[in-house]
């Protein structure tokens, strides 16, 4: 039995006339401790797909299952990350975090769960600014209160909707090596949405690219063939990290010029003719 399942999802919004099909036959099956990244366009429904999964959203028809029972609402098993930073604007860095981990771990003490926070603080290196509330602090510090406040729950699946887009290169390699690392220590299971290619080729074990909607579908499975820990700076000599990075972008390229194709499609005009207003003044 798999980890998470995905079985014949569809996800429609309005009704009658109105109706879009957003997902179409979504099947998804992730083991216990695998590590997914899924790839897509801007507004292919990747987040909507993110929010079946965690439960804040029910599928039209189909059965989205976690160690196999059906997801109805969410939990602290599955923790998210997502793409905004989904902070409460009046409490401080720590209270942040400290709610989640009260939620999470009812039994422990205030001081166990005050270091909690304080390791999951320095582990995105916000310790000075551990006491300021979320209007202080920078858009990427406060995606990386965002990140430490997942990961401080525990969960078992870690679900990440374009966590690190929003920060700069050296903050996002660093979180990326972090949440790896965290990952590695009990292969908690992960899944990564992602439109960076290669983000997705240095931490998943397989890529699956979501074709854009609406009736959007996910494709083929790439998995990645390469050792961990993985080194960035030797993966552009590695040959495995090439030929899979060139076969992806080539499969997303493909999908891109289908799009264009459709959009170039002459637009058939209803067979009307002018009204002539000729000696009507």
């Amino acid at each position: 039995m798999a980890y998470l399942e995905l079985n014949n999802i569809y996800k429609t919004y309005g009704e009658g006339d109105n109706t879009t099909e957003v997902l179409s036959n979504i099947n998804l099956s992730i083991e216990e401790g695998e590590f997914v990244a899924i790839v897509g366009f801007t507004g292919s429904g990747k987040t909507t797909l993110v929010n079946l999964i965690n439960g804040l959203l029910q599928p039209t028809s189909g059965d989205v299952l976690f160690k196999g029972e059906p997801v109805i609402g969410t939990s602290h098993e599955r923790g998210v990350i997502f793409q905004n930073y989904s902070l409460l604007p009046w409490l401080t860095v720590s209270q942040n975090i400290y709610m989640a981990v009260k939620e999470a771990f009812p039994k422990k003490s205030k001081k166990e769960r005050n270091e909690i926070v304080a390791d999951y603080v320095e582990m995105v290196n916000l310790t000075p600014a551990i006491n300021k509330r979320p209007k202080e602090l920078s858009g990427g510090m406060r995606q990386r209160v965002a990140v430490a406040r997942a990961l401080a729950m525990k969960p078992e699946m870690i679900i990440m909707d374009e966590p690190l887009g929003a920060l700069d290169a050296l903050t996002r390699g660093n979180l990326q090596d972090e949440i790896l690392n965290i990952w590695g220590k009990d292969k908690r299971t992960a899944l990564l949405i992602t439109n960076d290619v290669d983000e997705g080729i240095y931490m998943a074990d397989r890529i699956i690219p979501l074709r854009p909607g609406p009736n959007a579908t996910l494709g083929p499975e790439f998995k990645i063939d390469i050792e961990r820990p993985r080194d960035k700076t030797e993966l552009n000599d590695n040959l495995n990290f090439k030929k899979t990075r060139n076969a992806i972008i080539e499969y997303l390229m493909d999908i891109g010029n289908e799009r264009k194709t459709e959009a170039l499609e002459p637009i058939v005009l209803p067979d009307l003719e002018p009204k002539s207003f000729v000696g009507r003044f």
